[in-house]
């Protein structure tokens, strides 16, 4: 296992917070073990302004550079973004690997990643990050000789770095544009989805919170085949692959559920670009259920990036329902408790909160539904059978001149069968 030494600069005026500099250093340990990594050390600085060579002033990197050696550190890992030039004077004067927070997070994420499309989103991301850093990969580069301009004979290093920068130009084009073609059939799915007119619920929220144990909650309780149930581990970004669910409680209508990848603070604005298609399903979702660990001291830190994420995404305006997750460790109890309308504390592990949640989720969904009495000719049987999936059927009779019901159903429902309608 590689031994990490961690450094974080905090850079005065900027909007980070003190606090929110500690959280995020904390949040740095929790990265590198992730990634199957030691943290042995951590280096903190407080700066005016960044270095453009270095990053860190020039006595920071001595202390770096030694406390790297003497806890025999194998990698040392950067809190902050660093630039292509940064990067390979760093690793000059460390005289050891660098990473920063955003090569960090590629990594993890390209070894949780699962589906083509999850695949396909972090290479793209990982690619449009190497690229400009193609130089310092390449720290022998041979002179370049003979005459200048056309004439000119490059150097075997010069000859190696124009080849593979070639080579990784022509990769990401490719495989953005297969991502493209996958895209499209997200969307063509989210177009039929849309069409059902089946509410859709998406669980959104700060990495590690709970989701996925969320939809298992439900999964186990609504629906039978176990196949159905998702990834669920204590580790951050357990689960990248977004997942849809139909969840049809009895006597109640029912939904879609989709669970997304977990948002974290400073995530890398090149991995939101390859997940946005993705995360459409957060912004196309009816009502979304953010899920957070109240158990974590940072838990209100985690709400704001939840929230400055979700706008980023254009989906700031969907109604919410704040699940409070882990109650249980905070002397509340395993019985789940309501609070305003739109909170809910409780335990997804205890399973005692299902009923209270979709209580709220009903609340929240009911606008875009109403009570109907129809009567569907006999030779309409796929109609009677849709609404005995799709609706809650308070009454069915079978009458001489059709089958009779009475049913709460969507209101696009009800303008599709309005030939039937009492």
């Amino acid at each position: 296992m590689e031994r990490a030494l961690i450094v974080g600069v905090h850079i005065n005026g900027d909007k980070r917070s003190s606090a929110a500099f500690g959280l995020a250093m904390d949040e740095m340990m929790s990265l590198v073990k992730a990634c199957d990594m030691q943290p042995v050390g951590r280096i903190e600085q407080n700066m005016e302004s960044a270095n453009t060579a270095t990053y860190i002033g020039a006595g920071k990197v001595e202390e770096v550079r030694a406390a790297a050696a003497e806890l025999e550190a194998d990698i040392v890992v950067f809190d902050n973004g660093l630039s292509p030039i940064q990067l390979r004077n760093l690793q000059r004067a460390l005289e050891s690997p660098v990473i920063d927070r955003t090569a960090l997070i590629l990594e993890i994420f390209s070894t949780r990643a699962h589906t083509r499309e999850a695949k396909l989103q972090v290479e793209v991301a990982r690619l449009q990050y190497m690229l400009p850093r193609l130089v310092g990969l390449h720290a022998a580069l041979s002179r370049q000789g003979g005459a200048s301009g056309a004439m000119s004979n490059k150097g075997a290093g010069e000859k190696k770095l124009e080849l593979d920068r070639r080579r990784l130009e022509q990769r990401l084009t490719s495989m953005k544009r297969e991502l493209e073609e996958i895209s499209g059939e997200r969307r063509t799915q989210r177009k039929k989805r849309a069409e059902s007119g089946m509410p859709r619920v998406a669980l959104v929220g700060y990495t590690n919170a709970g989701k996925s144990t969320v939809m298992n909650m439900l999964l186990s309780a609504y629906v039978s085949n176990e196949e159905k149930q998702v990834l669920e581990k204590d580790m951050l970004f357990a689960t990248l692959d977004t997942t849809v669910r139909r969840i049809a409680p009895l006597g109640k209508n029912a939904f879609l559920l989709s669970d997304t990848v977990g948002f974290i603070s400073n995530l890398p604005h090149s991995l939101v670009k390859a997940f946005r298609s993705t995360l459409e399903e957060v912004k196309e979702a009816d009502l979304l259920l953010q899920i957070i660990d109240y158990s974590d001291e940072n838990h209100r830190e985690h709400m704001k990036v939840t929230a400055e994420t979700l706008r980023s995404l254009d989906a700031g305006d969907v109604p919410m329902i704040y699940v409070f997750n882990k109650a249980d460790l905070c002397g509340m109890g395993e019985f789940a408790t309501i609070q305003g309308g739109d909170k809910i504390y409780m335990s997804a592990k205890s399973l005692s909160g299902i009923e209270a949640l979709l209580t709220l989720i009903s609340g929240k969904l009911a606008g875009g539904y109403q009570d109907c009495r129809l009567l569907i000719p006999y030779q309409r049987g796929d109609i009677v059978s849709f609404l005995n999936e799709n609706a809650v059927v308070y009454e069915t009779e079978y009458r001489e001149t059709g089958v009779y019901m009475e049913a709460n159903v969507s209101i696009r429902d009800a303008g599709r069968f309005r030939e039937y309608l009492l």
